[in-house]
C-alpha cells in the first residue's frame, strides 16, 4: 500500500496491494458513532483514488477501484472486482454484488440492491423516496433492485421499488416507473418495452462485451451476496 496524504480513522483494515490516493478519508464515522466504533474493511489489490470518502461500517471486496471523489456511506457491502466511478454516491445500507460497474456520477440511494455483473452508465439515478413530501418519507423508503447482467444506459432514472430483471437493458435517458421483466429492452419516458435483449444482434460480442450471455432462467432469482 502506498502512503500518500489521506485521513485514516481507527479500525480500518486495508488489504495488501491496495493503493490509496491523496486526500481520501477512510473510516469516516456515521452520525452518532464514535471514531473506530465500526470497522471499515477494504480488500486487497484495489485502487482508491484521490478525494474518495468511505464510511466506517462498510465492507469493500477485492480489486475494487474507485474514481476520484467517490462517496460510499456506512453499512454498505460491495463485492469483488467492482468499479465505482468518479463522483458516484453510494448511500448507506446498499448491497452491490461482484463485477458491478458504476460509471461517472451514478447515484445509488439507501436500500438498493445491485446483483452481480450489473452495468450502470454515466449519471444514472436510482431513487427510493416514494412519498418525498411526507413527514414520514424516511419510513417508506424503498430501494431499486437490479438483477444480474442488467444494463442501464446513461442518464436513466429508476423510480423507488422498481425491479430491473436479469439481463434487461434500459435505454439512455429512460424513466423507469414499473418493473422491467428479464431479458427486456425498455426505452422512453415513461419507459416502455421495445423488444428482447436475446433477440438483439450480437456480432463480435458488442451487446454483452466481456460478460457471457446470461442464462436468464437461471439468474432471475439470484440474490446479491
Amino acid at each position: 500500500m502506498s502512503k500518500p496524504d489521506f485521513r485514516l480513522f481507527p479500525n480500518v483494515l486495508i488489504g495488501e496491494g491496495t493503493e490509496v490516493g491523496d486526500f481520501c478519508v477512510l473510516g469516516q464515522p456515521a452520525k452518532g458513532r464514535a471514531p473506530g466504533q465500526d470497522r471499515l474493511s477494504i480488500g486487497p489489490d484495489g485502487v482508491i483514488r484521490s478525494h474518495t470518502v468511505i464510511y466506517a461500517g462498510s465492507s469493500i471486496g477485492a480489486r475494487v477501484q474507485t474514481g476520484h471523489a467517490a462517496l460510499i456511506r456506512e453499512n454498505t457491502r460491495i463485492g469483488d472486482d467492482c468499479s465505482i466511478g468518479s463522483g458516484c454516491v453510494v448511500e448507506f445500507a446498499v448491497v452491490i454484488g461482484d463485477r458491478v460497474r458504476l460509471h461517472t456520477q451514478v447515484f445509488v440511494p439507501e436500500y438498493s440492491v445491485l446483483e452481480d455483473d450489473c452495468w450502470l452508465g454515466p449519471r444514472v439515478v436510482l431513487t427510493n423516496a416514494r412519498f418525498p413530501a411526507s413527514r414520514r418519507a424516511k419510513d417508506t423508503l424503498q430501494g431499486v433492485h437490479i438483477r444480474r447482467f442488467a444494463r442501464v444506459g446513461a442518464n436513466a432514472t429508476l423510480l423507488p421499488g422498481v425491479v430491473i430483471g436479469a439481463g434487461a437493458l434500459v435505454g439512455a435517458g429512460a424513466v423507469v416507473t414499473k418493473d422491467v421483466p428479464a431479458d427486456t429492452v425498455v426505452v422512453g419516458n415513461p419507459a416502455r418495452p421495445l423488444g428482447r435483449v436475446s433477440e438483439l444482434e450480437d456480432e463480435g460480442g458488442l451487446v454483452y462485451a466481456d460478460a457471457a450471455r446470461p442464462t436468464v432462467a437461471a439468474s432471475r432469482h439470484h440474490p446479491a451476496r
